[in-house]
């Protein structure tokens, strides 16, 4: 049974999942990009990186962070992100022509279910990758997610709204938590007003790196 999952998501030690003012220059915020200290130079996003390019290195760091990043894209046959992840831009759709921030390939290679007041028609991109536009919330998202995933689990990829709002409706089944050590003061809180232990999630892993604390947090159905 597909399960849907938060993973590789990258947090602040004070809880922040991005950073203030978010824009075309800074689409993490002011300061949110030190968040990815311990991903980017791992050989899975090495590769992944290159790939999008139309390279074909095999260089990039393994270890404890680049496990985690493997981690991360298994067994996933769909995505599901909010629009701020999508893009910068808000509201209506002043035209068609923005079409993510991945280039031709994207490095989803499978449908991605972004979550947006304003249709849009479904965009099929290079390395098969769909965007569809979904616009009846978080539960239809999941569920056309689900229909199209072939048994496989579904990624929730943020950003931070889109998360808590799985969250707090119990969506969620695992979540792979990565604390870098940063302190942006401000921004998306992930934590805000979301009671884990209410919500029924236990941590069940605690692996730290040179550059993260990972965390691995199931829901407990049977509470």
């Amino acid at each position: 049974m597909s399960k849907l999952k938060v993973l590789c998501y990258s947090v602040s030690i004070d809880g922040f999942g991005a950073g203030p003012n978010q824009s075309m220059d800074t689409p993490m915020g002011i300061g949110g990009m030190t968040l990815h200290g311990w991903f980017l130079p791992t050989k899975t996003f090495q590769v992944m990186h290159s790939d999008m390019l139309g390279g074909g290195t095999t260089e990039g760091t393994t270890g404890v962070d680049n496990d985690f990043a493997v981690r991360g894209f298994e067994n996933i046959g769909a995505w599901i992100m909010g629009r701020n992840m999508f893009g910068p831009m808000r509201g209506q759709w002043e035209d068609h022509s923005w079409k993510g921030w991945w280039g031709n390939n994207p490095p989803y290679h499978t449908p991605v279910y972004i979550l947006t007041h304003h249709a849009r028609p479904s965009i099929e991109m290079e390395g098969g990758t769909t965007f569809h536009f979904v616009t009846d919330g978080i539960e239809a998202a999941l569920k056309m997610a689900k229909a199209n995933a072939n048994g496989k689990d579904i990624r929730l990829g943020g950003g931070t709204n889109t998360i808590r709002q799985y969250l707090s409706s119990r969506l969620v089944d695992e979540m792979h938590i990565a604390v870098s050590p940063a302190l942006l003061g401000s921004g998306e809180s992930l934590w805000r007003d979301i009671n884990l232990v209410e919500l029924g999630y236990e941590c069940v892993e605690y692996v730290p790196s040179e550059k993260a604390a990972h965390f691995v947090f199931k829901q407990n159905k049977k509470l």
